[in-house]
């Protein structure tokens, strides 16, 4: 079964109550629950979980990584 990307937030919320989990790991699942509540507040109709790319070109859409080439 897919993931949606409200299950994922709320994964990361629940891991941010873990008081044991190490300072680099908290960092990391603070700066991923931002930019997937950025993504969400974007599209509010789309519930998929979106990949680390989607996420980064979603708040870099310049980035030449996130060019759309059409044929």
């Amino acid at each position: 079964m897919k993931k949606t990307i409200q299950q994922h937030i709320e994964e990361n919320r629940d891991e941010l109550e873990n008081p044991n989990i190490s300072p680099q790991l908290r960092r990391h699942i603070q700066g991923e629950l931002y930019d997937l509540e950025l993504y969400h507040n974007h599209h509010p109709n789309d519930d998929h979980d979106p990949t680390p790319l989607e996420l980064y070109c979603d708040s870099n859409p310049n980035a030449l990584e996130c060019r759309i080439y059409e044929d």
